[in-house]
């Protein structure tokens, strides 16, 4: 089996391509543009992999190439930072619309099944446990990068319906977790980042005690993992969440290593979110298991800052 990761050197990226677990896996073509200029990720790759990098962008010509060589695209190649996406509103049109078109009109010309990556985000406010089975009507995404996740969703059911495309798209809650390609504007890592330097943890004046739906790292990379290795390219949307958590809790796991964190609060241009949860009943159903847990993902970002600040307690 070939595979094709777009986005390859980012957070997920870069933990997935060291951890991948694919029978029969033959070749992986890597696929990056390097604007974050994340090259660090590409040090000390597994030796057992046939790994070609290509530092490309997703629009290139070179990419048909490319997915006409692949079994499967798992694309990762996004605008992720939703509270920025209201600034970069051109850049999440050009890159998460326009360029994902590109690739999954590619995916549906040669046959490539496709992994996208979407978001707990396109839930928006819910007064409840929500599921996949959530109306079109009842999704309320709430900046334009949720909207552009949903814009995925909907146009790979289009091309599925018109062209056979194989696909299955990951909502996927909030990351967490350390990778070499780590990204901090997520909200746990953010809030790591600001303790594990002396700074106040930034909460939205709303955010407190609401409830959100969390992924732990290794948690996402085992769902690829799982969907590639079974084959599961059954056009459907599976939620990949480890917990639904309220920032309360998370800033007290956080302050259990760094005890005298300071809280500032702050506006955000997402302000109208409610608490909601997330289900993973579906994604369990199929046999995907959830290992990940918010204390043990805190402790282990941590460890790898624990000489930035002698105030962070041995973890």
């Amino acid at each position: 089996m070939n595979i094709c990761i777009s986005g390859a050197l980012g957070h997920i990226g870069s933990k997935l391509i060291r951890n991948l677990s694919i029978p029969n896996l033959n070749r992986v073509h890597l696929v990056d543009n390097l604007l974050t200029q994340r090259y660090a990720s590409l040090f000390d790759l597994p030796d057992q992999i046939d790994y070609i990098f290509h530092p490309i962008d997703i629009q290139s010509r070179k990419m048909e190439a490319l997915i006409k060589e692949s079994d499967v695209l798992i694309h990762l190649a996004a605008v992720t930072d939703a509270a920025k996406s209201f600034e970069r509103v051109d850049d999440v049109e050009e890159i998460n619309k326009i360029g994902f078109e590109y690739v999954a009109n590619l995916c549906a010309d040669t046959g490539c099944a496709l992994i996208f990556p979407s978001s707990t985000s396109v839930y928006g406010s819910q007064g409840e446990v929500v599921e996949e089975s959530c109306t079109a009507e009842e999704l309320k995404p709430q900046s334009p990068y949720a909207e552009s996740k949903l814009f995925g969703e909907n146009l790979m059911a289009g091309l599925a319906r018109e062209k056979g495309l194989k696909y299955v798209a990951l909502r996927i809650g909030t990351i967490f977790g350390y990778a070499i390609g780590m990204r901090f504007h997520t909200a746990v890592n953010k809030f790591i980042w600001q303790a594990s330097t002396g700074l106040p943890i930034t909460v939205w004046k709303t955010a407190l005690n609401q409830k959100r739906p969390y992924c732990d790292l290794d948690d996402c990379v085992r769902a690829a993992n799982f969907f590639v290795s079974n084959k599961v390219f059954d056009n459907q949307i599976y939620n990949i969440v480890t917990e639904n958590l309220t920032v309360q809790h998370i800033i007290d796991a956080i302050r259990k290593h760094v005890p005298d964190i300071q809280i500032q609060f702050v506006d955000s241009p997402i302000m109208n979110q409610l608490s909601y949860e997330v289900s993973n009943k579906k994604s369990r159903a199929l046999g995907l298991t959830y290992h990940g847990n918010i204390e043990a993902g805190i402790r282990d970002s941590l460890s790898k800052l624990k000489n930035v600040n002698a105030e962070i307690r041995r973890v």
